[in-house]
């Protein structure tokens, strides 16, 4: 166990699943959910707004004014993680911005202002900061086993097959399932693969001691369970 909250890790690609599923085991354990990718949608949030105050919208880099402005403004602005029920909200200029990080003109963006390094240390410094704070948690991204708590209790690597995340992708939005909608978002998600695997600062790979959890063939509860069985069985070794 950490120093400090106990860490739950769970990767895993686009559209496998990690948030639902992470924060319904910790509702189970009565722990905290950490969403990471809140925090990297709130950078991009922030990088975009900026655009449109210097009246530079429609660059295809978000960063264009650099990442350490980008930054700094995050923090003039305020965006945090603050405790929110079983979890924790992600905020900006005092109000909690959840629905505005999941606008499409983020979720286009946040892969590519994810991969700058110099925001990568930023998000890193301030999950870490939650977790010595002593809550107990379930932390969900792409790399939070392999580099952000390398010392998780237990680390677990969330995946299912294209065709399956694909077509939850699509259900999600409350699209029709149709098998040309699905290979459309199929291509997506097998190039934010492709760009979240490859890219030079902390890639999308699965830790050496991460548990594989393939939910192509399970439902929901089942994948919920088989994880609580696991933390169950190491906290109390």
């Amino acid at each position: 166990m950490t120093s400090s909250g106990a860490v739950i890790a769970i990767d895993g690609p686009s559209a496998s699943g990690k948030s639902s599923t992470a924060r319904a085991v910790a509702e189970r354990l009565g722990f905290a959910h950490l969403d990471s990718g809140a925090l990297y949608r709130g950078v991009t949030l922030v990088a975009l707004r900026e655009l449109v105050r210097d009246h530079r919208v429609g660059l295809d880099d978000p960063l264009a004014s650099g990442a350490e402005a980008v930054l700094r403004s995050a923090e003039e602005r305020g965006l945090a993680m603050y405790p929110d029920g079983p979890g924790f909200a992600a905020y900006l200029e005092g109000e909690p911005v959840d629905e505005a990080i999941r606008a499409p003109d983020v979720t286009r963006q946040v892969s590519q202002v994810s991969a700058d390094p110099q925001v990568r240390e930023w998000v890193n410094a301030r999950l870490r900061e939650l977790v010595r704070a002593g809550r107990d948690v379930v932390v969900d991204g792409r790399d939070i086993g392999t580099v952000v708590f390398p010392d998780a209790d237990l680390k677990v690597f969330l995946t299912a097959s294209p065709e399956v995340r694909a077509r939850r992708r699509v259900l999600q939005r409350s699209e029709s399932d149709s098998e040309a909608a699905v290979d459309r978002e199929a291509a997506l998600l097998a190039a934010r693969d492709a760009a979240d695997s490859s890219r030079p600062v902390a890639p999308l790979r699965r830790a050496e001691d991460a548990r594989l959890l393939d939910t192509s063939g399970l439902s929901f509860a089942e994948q919920v369970d088989r994880i609580v069985g696991w933390a169950h069985a190491v906290l109390r070794a």
